[in-house]
């Protein structure tokens, strides 16, 4: 069922530009229904399954709140208009988690808002400078700059306007409590014990704001249901990328598919010790465990459901984890299927040369987000700098986000081109790996280059590009891959980037994203032949018996 703000007017009846404009942008994500086969759980699990989703739920008012501090109360005139425009605009409201637009550089899309959506987001004070930040940070003693700039502390000010770190379990407080609750009675109905270990460990880490011991429950959890729920990204930080927003995805494990890809985690530490930069760089023992799960998504919410739908992810962030356990892969099957049906493939015959469409496969596109994932967790992580360790996330800054998603697409294939010369991947994915790549270039763009991904995938188009790997036909005004020169420049933009990430340089990581995390005028003209082509999905959840989420649209 359509939503109400996009469905068709009465013929004869004019709309305002305004309404019109909205229509349009909603139309951008395509309406998709998101389910998978309980059929396999027991009574139990099932039971476990709906307090886990009623857990989720309380995510989304949460991770509204930390977007910015006014939107509730933006959300809440907006809920109060029932007319057609109101409608619309709460609808992309829901979309966006607050009023500005993802797609277009989060620019407002209502009046009476900040033009631009605040950098800071909610997790500073408002009225905060970079500047004021860092001067409060150089005063603090080491456990206090920990929180300062930690994940899971919002920044605020005390009685006498001095800034303050506030943790979690108390700033969200009203809505981390009644969802530790449901995480404790569904840890009650499984009869699974790594789910029921990581529900308990979750539900008190909600309370004590410490997540480190849930976090390796997580890496150790084994089950039919596969949850993840939490603070863990730190895309919404623009200003630093220090704090953490809130999101779930509540999944149901696909054995079969998870069983074919489990052997590519045989592989990881040999990956390491064959990167294109200095050895010095590699780590000679990654973490113990890399496990690799295929699922298939039950519900989401939060930043798992704003804007943009993910489609994999490489969990946890805390390199005390990563380090100790390694780090989890998840890929998002039914997610992903519905991206290459409605996305891709529509992509790929507008902007790929003819010669090459063909060469479009759904195994190449999952393949090689698998790759992207695997990738995040290897390369510099925790770094030493003049004597001191520290981590490429806190010297990087608010570049670190697009430097690491360009970094993981690029030694992604980067990585697969090794297996395959090795025979571990059918070479003949080498005719679809780069082609396919290339057709997702221009649909991550349009995600827009203010988003970490859209930016990250800019500077990878334009760097190949220059390199020669990429050829622009005038003629059809399309794009095609240059095979001879392809892998010479993926293994080249590969040393780069790892290079100025283990050297922890913020300066060749900002002249790196200036000079190529931009939109030129041949992606740009192919762009603006998409525009019949929806950005991405909208997702609906049938198994969330009330998944408010679509029912307020």
């Amino acid at each position: 069922m359509l939503p109400v703000a996009a469905m068709p007017q009465k013929k004869g009846r004019r709309i305002s530009p305004e309404l019109a404009s909205l229509n349009a942008k909603i139309r951008r994500f395509a309406p998709t229904v998101i389910t998978a086969d309980v059929s396999r759980l027991s009574p139990g699990d099932r039971a476990a399954l709906m307090k886990i989703i009623e857990a989720a739920r309380l995510l989304d008012p949460l991770f509204l709140r930390q977007v910015w501090s006014g939107n509730e109360r933006v959300k809440g005139r907006l809920e109060a208009d029932n007319t057609a425009l109101g409608r619309a605009r709460l609808h992309y409201f829901l979309i966006n988690d607050g009023p500005w637009s993802q797609l277009d550089e989060n620019i407002a899309f209502i009046a009476g808002v900040p033009r631009e959506r605040p950098p800071q987001s909610a997790h500073y004070p408002d009225d905060m400078t970079k500047e004021e930040f860092n001067q409060w940070v150089e005063t603090l003693n080491d456990e206090e700059r920990q929180k300062a700039t930690g994940f899971f502390y919002a920044i605020r000010r005390d009685s006498e306007r001095k800034l303050k770190a506030v943790p979690y379990s108390e700033e969200y407080r009203e809505f981390l409590v009644p969802a530790a609750n449901l995480l404790r009675e569904a840890a009650e109905l499984t009869a699974n014990p790594t789910l029921k270990n990581f529900l308990n460990k979750r539900a008190r880490a909600f309370l004590s704001n410490d997540y480190y011991e849930s976090d390796v429950a997580w890496m150790e959890l084994d089950a039919p249901i596969d949850v993840t729920i939490g603070p863990y990204e730190t895309y919404s930080d623009r200003h630093f990328g220090y704090k953490a927003a809130f999101e779930a995805y509540v999944t149901l494990r696909d054995e079969t598919e998870t069983a074919k890809l489990a052997r590519f985690s045989n592989y990881l530490q040999e990956l390491e010790n064959n990167l294109p930069i200095e050895p010095r760089y590699r780590n000679p023992k990654l973490g113990a465990s890399s496990p690799i799960r295929v699922v298939n998504v039950a519900f989401s919410s939060g930043e798992g459901n704003s804007g943009v739908q993910t489609a994999a992810f490489n969990l946890p962030n805390d390199e005390r984890v990563v380090n100790e356990k390694g780090s989890k892969r998840v890929m998002l099957k039914n997610v992903q299927d519905a991206k290459f049906n409605q996305i891709l493939l529509p992509i790929s015959r507008v902007v790929l040369n003819s010669t090459q469409q063909r060469d479009v496969s759904f195994e190449a596109f999952f393949t090689h987000i698998l790759a992207h994932e695997l990738m995040h967790g290897l390369g510099p992580q925790t770094i030493k700098l003049n004597g001191q360790e520290t981590t490429v996330r806190k010297q990087l800054k608010e570049t670190y986000s697009a430097i690491e998603e360009a970094k993981a697409d690029i030694t992604g294939l980067w990585a697969l081109q090794y297996l395959m010369d090795k025979g571990v991947v059918d070479r003949r994915m080498e005719r679809t790996i780069y082609t396919t790549f290339l057709a997702s270039a221009f649909r991550s763009v349009r995600f827009g280059i203010t988003e970490a991904h859209g930016k990250g995938i800019a500077l990878q188009f334009n760097y190949l590009t220059d390199e020669g790997a990429i050829k622009f036909d005038e003629r059809s005004r399309t794009f095609s891959v240059v095979p001879s020169r392809i892998k010479e420049a993926v293994r080249k933009l590969t040393h780069d980037i790892l290079t100025l990430q283990a050297e922890g340089s913020y300066e060749k990581a900002k002249a790196m994203l200036d000079r190529y995390g931009v939109v030129r005028p041949q992606m740009q003209n192919a762009l603006e032949r998409l525009k019949n082509v929806p950005v991405d999905i909208e997702p609906s959840f049938p198994l969330a018996a009330r998944d408010e989420k679509r029912r307020a649209r």
